[in-house]
């Protein structure tokens, strides 16, 4: 009745449920059913413009069947194009038409292709006027497939241009709040992606783009730099040549004249593609060789800037020159023919180190552009005839006093070193006396670092020659004993600190880590020797270039094993040696002993470690371990010692051999996971009872650490937990009483760590006795410090690096388990203790990630601003840390508080300066200045972080803010007065941006 009533809304009812239903069933249908809907559908299209929306859902709907007769297709679209004036429908009718159209296209596309042109006009009145982003969106994707599928365009192309083209540059800014997320980014890339789609175009295109190359809008430059980049990867050499020199001049124009980095960068990338595209072209015998007078053009206009006295165009011309030279290998030749010679030339022509500098960058652009080519015949690259003047110009760049030419000298040789064949025999030589001059007697820093890494870069490409030349001098510059007659010590200790840095970075193939490794540990040896003070310095330092080397070993397998099989028994020997010597003669001081040495020598152990495979793991696990609970010191390199090595007897004389746990520490604690360790129950015992018993904080920390790094990857199972309990029965009733109490909540600390780590059930019972510390006068405020060694990443074990069972989002995981029990705590506890849970709770904020830290923030801030008023000026400057992002990241919240915040920053500014304050704790360290505060005090750290928070403050809402401005202004020139120069600079930050 519907579809036949005589009133056109009741037919519209009528057609759109028959239609809804379509949609929903359309796949059910047969194949005379959908061709006689089609047919009605068809007829419908004819009917009143309040039933057209209807239909089209109708036809979107059967355009999707699989059972549409042959034909069909094309008589349903046929219809619409004559009977349809699609641009008069609302946006969701006209992307109802793109939809049949589309659907139509992936599926009937041969019956498409029948129509010929008339596809490709009747698409065209379709879009044309088109102005919604998301039809437009979908409009380009059509014409895309047009071109892409090889339709036919016939006459239409320029209509199907003109129906595009007319978007471009895209000027759309989208709506507040829009649900549907189309960025103009998004329609630019997809009309590019058109404009760029076939060479048919170029005869239209390229005018547009040239005209907008010359128009006064940024984005319109941009985007037609862009089109143009991308037009030349389909284009040829018949489509360009018209418009070269328009094309040219507007380039060269806006590289010359643009402020805009965006544009210069864009114009060269067009100007790379454009002569790249040229490359390409394949010539016949009786065409122009395009890419020859192209290129004539750019030298014609760039190459004599190259000369002129003031410079001022030099950079730009030479930017021009490498961009179009590094497009292909034929284009390179063609420039640097031309232009190298007269860099030379300009080099030895101007004298000023500026000038200088300015040209060998210039000539360093277009050495690395050579590199992209790799090995050149001789008889085609320039570089080959200029292979003396440009060594002479690089090697007396290095030679220069200015370190900024000096440094531009370095680059040059890394490259001129990685061009194979380039180097003479004669020129590495000399190559080495400099790198070697540079990186050991160069007062400059600069220039001494940039020397060493240039070392290590050519050293894999000539190995025999750093190996046979730079390692030999190195080290008798090493080995050349005290400081000489009139030589201060402080400059003799600087020599040797660069001769051990640049032994490690050179060490960077196989063949010259056998050379260098060696000669590290002999100065190692010989430094223990030594009875000075500042032995203690020379060793670190040895330690230190040795960790590097290990890290750039770790890479290859073979030098991998090499490494670890000759440090760590050497290493280990050397402390067993020393240790014994203690032991048996009483002989204290033993530089190699001490905590800062030993300290230094477990990342080089670490390191050495980490990477071995588990089948070397487990032969070198084998000697270790054995080493330490057996005496077992056959293994070592020199192992005939004066007695038996003992590191977990009794007796105070082995005080010096318990202090090496620490280097089973870093052995054991970085094997895989995979690699079983010897006698692992015994091994772990031992730790244990050393951790709780022994004296020196040291050994009982690291014995603590090696414990918990051993039980975080031990497998689930009986003897875990049994191991567990037993470690559960010793702390317990030490952290009661008796003077062990601390190393009993180190242990705590390391073991709790561990569990959580790895999720382990255990770690809430742990966690839950490390809570009920904070109550305790004396281990309170260790307990609280405690949280931050739990949550923050630690540098020797139980970390990712070294295998550590490390579950992701454990930080989250924690905060959500134990947050609500330290807030619970605060509230109950007394007024002497308090301060702890104010600091414990400040560490789990200040690891967690801040977007987690932002939802919770609403419950948790007026405890953070309790804690701003603490005594405790740790726990000030551990909340100040927290809240500062968060003055960032959520405005809208920390507004709601700005009076009190604003209080409590500006009191902080001027927390007190005392000469004897308390010093700033480790984790503290980049807030300190070596310069005005080698050991910075807490107080100082508190006034930093407060004017810093002050700072942040800038970002709530200027509504907010103003009425304290006056106010925050004047409190903020008292810290101008400051003694110490980084309150000033702060205050300076925070006052000005008020």
């Amino acid at each position: 009745f519907c579809l036949e009533n005589t009133d056109p809304r009741t037919r519209g009812r009528g057609i759109q449920l028959l239609s809804q239903v379509l949609l929903q069933c359309y796949s059910l249908l047969q194949e005379k059913e959908v061709l006689h809907l089609v047919l009605f559908y068809e007829s419908r299209l004819q009917d009143h413009h309040l039933v057209i929306p209807s239909v089209l859902q109708g036809l979107r709907a059967l355009s999707m069947c699989e059972v549409l007769s042959p034909g069909l297709a094309v008589s349903v679209l046929k219809a619409i194009f004559q009977e349809v004036h699609v641009q008069s429908l609302l946006q969701l009718d006209r992307h109802t038409v793109y939809s049949i159209i589309t659907n139509f296209m992936s599926t009937r596309e041969e019956e498409l292709k029948g129509l010929g042109a008339n596809f490709t006009f009747g698409f065209i009145q379709v879009m044309d006027g088109e102005k919604d982003p998301r039809n437009l969106l979908v409009a380009f994707q059509i014409v895309r497939d047009l071109i892409a599928k090889d339709y036919a365009l016939g006459p239409f192309v320029e209509e199907l241009f003109e129906v595009t083209s007319c978007y471009f540059p895209v000027d759309f800014t989208p709506p507040p709040n829009d649900p549907h997320g189309i960025q103009r980014e998004d329609l630019i890339l997809s009309l590019r992606s058109v404009l760029a789609s076939t060479p048919q175009f170029a005869e239209f295109l390229l005018p547009l783009l040239i005209e907008k190359l010359d128009s006064e809008l940024q984005s319109a430059k941009l985007d037609s730099l862009q089109t143009l980049t991308a037009c030349c990867a389909i284009y040829g050499q018949k489509e360009l040549q018209e418009f070269l020199p328009s094309l040219w001049s507007s380039l060269h124009r806006e590289v010359f004249q643009t402020a805009s980095e965006k544009i210069e960068t864009e114009c060269l990338a067009a100007l790379h593609a454009l002569s790249a595209c040229l490359s390409r072209s394949v010539l016949s015998s009786d065409s122009e060789d395009l890419l020859d007078s192209f290129l004539s053009s750019i030298l014609q206009d760039c190459r004599h800037h190259l000369c002129e006295p003031d410079m001022k165009l030099v950079w730009p011309s030479a930017k021009l020159l490498q961009a179009a030279a590094g497009a292909s290998l034929r284009t390179y030749h063609r420039i640097t023919h031309s232009v190298l010679p007269l860099l030379l030339e300009q080099y030895t022509k101007h004298t000023q180190s500026s000038q200088r500098r300015t040209i060998l960058e210039m000539l360093l652009g277009f050495l690395e552009l050579q590199q992209k080519w790799g090995h050149v015949e001789e008889d085609e690259s320039i570089l080959v005839s200029l292979q003396a003047p440009v060594c002479s110009v690089v090697f007396s760049a290095l030679t220069d006093p200015s370190v900024q030419l000096q440094l531009v000298g370095i680059k040059a040789l890394t490259v001129l070193g990685s061009l194979q064949g380039f180097l003479s025999s004669s020129d590495l030589e000399l190559v080495v006396d400099h790198l070697i001059r540079l990186a050991l007697h160069e007062e400059d820093s600069q220039s001494s670092e940039a020397a060493m890494e240039a070392a290590g870069s050519l050293a894999p490409t000539y190995p025999k020659v750093f190996s046979g030349h730079m390692v030999p001098r190195l080290e008798e510059e090493l080995q050349s004993g005290r400081a000489g007659k009139g030589e201060s010590y402080h400059n003799h200790h600087s020599l040797q600190q660069r001769c051990l840095q640049t032994l490690a970075a050179v060490s960077t193939h196989t063949s010259i880590v056998k050379e260098t490794v060696p000669v590290l540990l002999q100065h190692l040896q010989k430094v223990q020797k030594g009875t000075e003070a500042r032995n203690t310095q020379d060793m670190i330092s040895v330690c230190q270039s040795l960790h590097r080397v290990a890290l750039q070993c770790q890479k290859d397998a073979e030098g991998r094993w090499y490494f670890h099989q000759t440090v760590v028994p050497c290493l280990l020997a050397m402390a067993v040696q020393a240790a014994m010597q203690e032991s048996t003669h009483g002989l204290p001081g033993k530089v190699l002993l001490e905590e800062e040495v030993l300290a230094a020598m477990i990342p080089v152990i670490s390191a050495a470690t980490t990477h071995l495979s588990p089948e070397l793991a487990a032969q070198s696990v084998s000697h270790v371990v054995p080493l330490f609970l057996n005496g077992e010191v056959s293994f070592l390199p020199q192992n005939s010692f004066p007695c038996s090595f003992q590191p977990f007897g009794d007796g105070e004389c082995l005080e010096a051999q318990r202090r090496l746990v620490a280097l089973l520490m870093a052995f054991v604690c970085s094997l895989p996971r995979d690699v079983a360790i010897p006698q692992q129950e015994w091994l772990l015992r031992e730790l244990l009872a050393l951790s709780c018993s022994c004296n020196c904080p040291f050994t009982a920390t690291t014995a603590a650490k090696c414990f918990a790094g051993l039980v975080n990857k031990h497998p689930a199972g009986q003897q875990l937990d049994e191991i567990l309990q037993l470690a559960v029965n010793r702390m317990e009733p030490s952290l009661v009483e008796g003077p062990r109490r601390t190393q009993a909540l180190t242990l705590l600390l390391w073991v709790t760590k561990a569990l959580v780590l790895r999720y382990h059930p255990l770690s809430s019972c742990l966690t839950d006795k490390l809570l009920g510390l904070l109550g305790d006068t004396e281990l309170g405020p260790a307990a609280a410090d405690g949280f931050s060694l739990l949550m923050a990443e630690s540098p020797d074990v139980l970390h990712k690096g070294c295998h550590a069972d490390v579950r992701i989002m454990f930080r989250q995981r924690f905060f959500t388990d134990n947050v609500p029990k330290l807030v619970q705590g605060f509230h109950g506890a007394g007024p002497d203790v308090k301060a702890n849970y104010l600091k414990g709770l400040s560490h789990v904020l200040n690891h967690l990630p801040k977007p987690v830290l932002v939802t919770e923030l609403p419950t948790l801030l007026p405890l953070l601003l309790e804690a701003l008023s603490c005594s405790d000026h740790v726990v000030q400057l551990s909340t100040l840390s927290c809240l500062h992002p968060l003055l960032l990241e959520a405005p809208q919240i920390m507004s709601l508080h700005v009076d009190t915040l604003v209080t409590k920053f500006l009191n902080l500014t001027s927390s007190p300066t005392m000469v004897r304050a308390p010093l700033l704790p480790p984790c503290y360290a980049p807030l300190s200045c070596p310069l005005c505060c080698p050991h910075p005090c807490v107080f100082q750290a508190v006034r930093i972080a407060a004017l810093r928070c002050a700072h942040a403050l800038t970002s709530l809402p200027t509504t907010v803010l103003l009425p304290y401005k006056g106010r925050v202004i004047r409190a903020l020139a008292k810290p101008l007065d400051d003694k110490k120069r980084l309150v000033r600079k702060e205050a300076v930050a925070a006052r000005g941006e008020w």
